[in-house]
């Protein structure tokens, strides 16, 4: 064999493998399609580049001014990104060849279980491997509009943070998590938005006060939501690009700038030739693994958003410790043991969630305790001038156990972290009223939450 370790993509998962493989003095080589994807989806195109927008967005809001300054602020914020995300690049490619692993660029696909081609702009070569990791991550995924791909005012996720030019009107095709996010960094940058899904409830999945909450907050900022609106098609037009949507009262055409259609992320198997290995995929389209995260072929393993999980970048972290405790370890860790998985949504303020809804502890047969506290209470939101929020926690009545956190509020984002230890470890609710927290934070809110 060539190397001792393949690696197909240089997300999170592939890179921290790569170099925990490399420093063990194993050999390694780590494909990547492209050089501009070094580091993987999070640091290019996702997580780290969306949220340099959302901070740049939130100056700009607070700076105000007429179209044209806004318009500038937001070139600049787009330059920044750029920046950020080339140097974040650079990083990761020296950090992953400093510990001596070998990185390949080109598109990867399968001859064998063993063997992989990789077509590059230096012609193809061919690698055997004694094991082998597929971290290929997800893709946009945009569903068969009629007009969307002849436009050219359409964009995906990806594809809008490249847009120089702020939109004066911005369409969303989609309220899930991303069109969500865009919708709030491009009010905030000056943009006029419009939020359009075809479901009737919005954001299902979360509970539904916390929804309603965040749905009214929203609108209040003047970000239009509409559901249970159909996309019947896109047409570009001298004037601008219409979508033609259908609504209870019958069609309706929206005017915008731009379209970002934001309908999810499917995992990218695309070009890998799966079948030549063997390797089994799911009806939904990605690799199938165990709780182990290994394929059906067992050295070939599969690790991050490709395995249609959850695509955060922080349970493709956890992917490389589970990989990582089958090749050196015990073998105990696995999918099944990762505890409550808490994420954020960044709105402004962001949204974020850990443990159970209200509706899911009554239904698993718990006899909850509600706790709840207006953000309007706590002194420091008032300093970040966002007391518009709510903080919400399920509480097991007979043990004081938490259930479930859903904070939306300002640093949401990081006091979630402190309820998922809270969740894996029994803390009771009891014990955090009673902790000793600094002021003025959003965390000693957690007092009075759960006095």
């Amino acid at each position: 064999m060539d190397y001792q370790n393949l690696i197909i993509g240089f997300g999170k998962a592939g890179k921290t493998l790569a170099g925990f493989l490399a420093k063990k003095g194993e050999t390694v080589a780590l494909v990547e399609r492209s050089k501009e994807r070094y580091g993987g989806t999070c640091i290019n195109v996702a997580c780290i580049p969306s949220k340099s927008l959302e901070y740049s967005a939130r100056l700009s809001a607070a700076a105000g001014g007429d179209f044209a300054a806004k318009a500038e602020r937001y070139r600049a914020a787009i330059t920044e990104k750029r920046r950020l995300t080339a140097m974040l690049r650079e990083k990761n490619y020296a950090k992953v060849a400093g510990t001596g692993a070998v990185v390949i660029d080109g598109e990867a696909s399968f001859i064998d279980a063993h063997t992989v081609r990789i077509g590059g702009t230096d012609g193809t070569q061919t690698v055997t491997a004694e094991r082998i990791f597929i971290n290929t991550g997800a893709v946009p995924f945009v569903p068969p509009i009629p007009g969307a791909a002849e436009s050219v005012h359409v964009y995906t996720s990806e594809t809008m943070m490249e847009l120089d030019e702020l939109p004066e009107n911005l369409v969303i095709i989609g309220g899930g998590y991303i069109g969500l996010e865009f919708a709030s960094y491009y009010a905030n940058f000056g943009s006029s938005v419009t939020v359009v899904q075809d479901g009737d409830a919005f954001i299902p999945r979360e509970d539904a006060e916390i929804a309603a909450r965040v749905r009214r907050q929203m609108e209040d900022r003047g970000i239009r939501i509409l559901t249970g609106t159909k996309i019947l098609r896109i047409d570009d037009g001298a004037a601008g690009t219409a979508v033609i949507t259908e609504t209870a009262d019958g069609e309706k055409t929206l005017t915008a700038n731009a379209v970002l259609i934001a309908t999810g992320r499917r995992p990218n198997i695309a070009g890998l030739n799966l079948d030549a290995a063997g390797v089994a995929v799911t009806p939904r389209g990605a690799v199938a693994v165990d709780e182990h995260l290994r394929t059906n072929v067992p050295h070939i393993w599969a690790m991050g958003d490709v395995t249609g999980g959850m695509q955060f970048t922080y349970i493709s972290l956890d992917d490389f410790r589970i990989v990582r405790d089958q090749l050196t370890g015990t073998g105990a860790r696995t999918t099944a043991n990762r505890g409550a998985v808490p994420y954020a949504v960044f709105i402004d303020p962001p949204l974020a969630r850990v443990g159970m809804t209200e509706d899911e502890a009554r239904s698993a047969g718990f006899d909850v305790r509600i706790a709840r506290l207006d953000a309007a209470a706590i002194p420091k939101a008032h300093i970040y001038r966002a007391p518009a929020g709510i903080l919400k926690a399920v509480i097991d009545a007979k043990t004081d156990i938490i259930l479930g956190a859903h904070f939306f509020c300002p640093a949401s984002e990081e006091m979630i972290n402190l309820m998922k230890t809270a969740i894996d470890n029994g803390i009771t609710a009891r014990t955090l009223a009673g902790a000793i927290y600094t002021h003025p934070t959003m965390t000693e809110a957690l007092n009075d939450l759960f006095a």
